[in-house]
């Protein structure tokens, strides 16, 4: 269902873009190349100049490769357009401490440490974010998502519409279905 009609007249004067592409190597190893754009609509003027309307106040991009358990065995960050160059683009190396951490398990929270305040730029720390469910996505482009290996798969239990409880379950994974609890 899509949102409803705005209710008052308005300009829009900013967009946010976040892509995330994932691939595969001829290694078996994933992944992401990651970028975030904003974008205004009208001249947008900044302490370090004024960033014409349509030009990107930021773009930033991040590739992370995942061995087989999403596990982190390489990064590399840039920030192409910045607000404040000689500044905003000298904290991507600091984004290699994200080697050895895995993808899929505490990744948002430890990042969220890792990288609060001054010890990371907001901008390339809210575009990992998005990287757990885009290399999920990534990966399960090659299985069957109800495939029966034995295991209970992955995406179960994760999301509220695969909830083990759950209609979807019971009609797509009934091995994995489980009676709601009572209450």
């Amino acid at each position: 269902m899509p949102l409803t009609p705005p209710r008052r007249p308005r300009l829009k004067v900013h967009t946010r873009q976040i892509t995330v592409a994932g691939y595969r190597r001829d290694d078996g190893m994933l992944e992401l190349d990651a970028c975030l754009r904003d974008t205004k609509e009208v001249d947008y003027v900044l302490a370090s100049g004024v960033r014409r309307a349509g030009d990107p106040v930021h773009e930033m991009h991040i590739r992370v490769t995942l061995d087989a358990s999403f596990v982190i065995v390489d990064v590399e960050a840039c920030s192409e357009r910045v607000p404040y160059e000689g500044s905003c683009d000298t904290i991507a190396p600091a984004y290699r401490q994200l080697i050895g951490l895995s993808l899929v398990r505490g990744f948002r929270r430890t990042v969220a440490e890792m990288f609060a305040d001054v010890r990371g730029c907001s901008h390339l720390t809210e575009l990992l974010l998005s990287l757990p469910t885009a290399a999920v996505q990534t990966a399960a482009t090659f299985r069957r998502d109800n495939e029966d290996s034995g295991e209970k798969p992955f995406q179960l239990d994760r999301c509220h519409a695969l909830e083990t409880s759950g209609d979807a379950v019971r009609k797509y994974y009934p091995k994995w279905y489980r009676q709601p609890a009572k209450p």
